[in-house]
């Protein structure tokens, strides 16, 4: 079978090869390594890649979660129970726990889509703007969406996009993928120079993005 991937060119000295959440497969190699090199390379991972890309919980559908009284709710990286009332009201309230009025339990999905779509904004455009300060770096537009495959993004016009399901991680990953699309305003491949601008904004950036590669999945439960 043949592999498909993206080639990306970088300082490192050896070969190097990752699996993307929309399953691409991306190949990271030295400038001087030729194609014979890079298809040995494949052919030696084939079983790994095998095992990634049929992970049963990494690329399992997404689904919606039910929401009865007695939910557990992800947001900020903890579990809040969600109490269905007979209080009339039309919006989400939040006191270490959800509330919502039963006559609102229908719609749901979409009231509790519109309150994390408002927190996500809040707090990754105020979080970006003080890392962008410290770093010195200038973005155009910034925008909190519904990114399918992607956490967040930075466009060679210097844009930034958010995946507004990560208002549900713990907040040093909330930063950790933050810093490091602003990073990209400064160093565009990830290089040691790369991973070295985000330690400076986040000494212990490796705890998040470990905690992202092992519970991003979580992320992608509505909700």
């Amino acid at each position: 079978m043949e592999v498909q991937y993206t080639l990306v060119t970088t300082e490192r000295k050896t070969l190097g090869l990752s699996v993307e959440r929309d399953r691409s497969i991306v190949v990271r190699a030295p400038k001087s390594v030729n194609e014979n090199e890079i298809a040995d390379f494949i052919e030696r991972k084939k079983f790994w890649l095998h095992q990634k890309l049929n992970h049963p919980q990494k690329y399992k559908p997404a689904k919606k979660k039910e929401f009865i009284s007695g939910a557990a709710i992800m947001y900020l990286g903890r579990n809040y129970k969600l109490n269905i009332t007979n209080q009339d009201h039309d919006d989400i309230k939040f006191n270490n726990s959800f509330i919502i009025s039963k006559k609102n339990q229908s719609k749901a999905y979409d009231l509790f889509r519109e309150w994390y779509l408002q927190k996500a904004e809040e707090k990754i455009i105020q979080k970006a703007k003080t890392h962008a300060k410290n770093l010195g770096v200038e973005y155009d537009n910034i925008k909190v969406s519904d990114l399918r495959f992607r956490w967040g993004s930075c466009t060679p016009k210097n844009n930034l996009n958010f995946n507004w399901r990560l208002i549900k991680a713990p907040l040093p990953v909330v930063e950790y993928v933050i810093v490091h699309e602003l990073a990209h305003l400064i160093e565009n491949n990830h290089t040691p120079k790369f991973w070295n601008i985000v330690k400076t904004q986040l000494p212990r950036f490796k705890q998040a993005k470990e905690w992202l590669r092992e519970n991003g999945h979580l992320l992608e439960v509505d909700f």
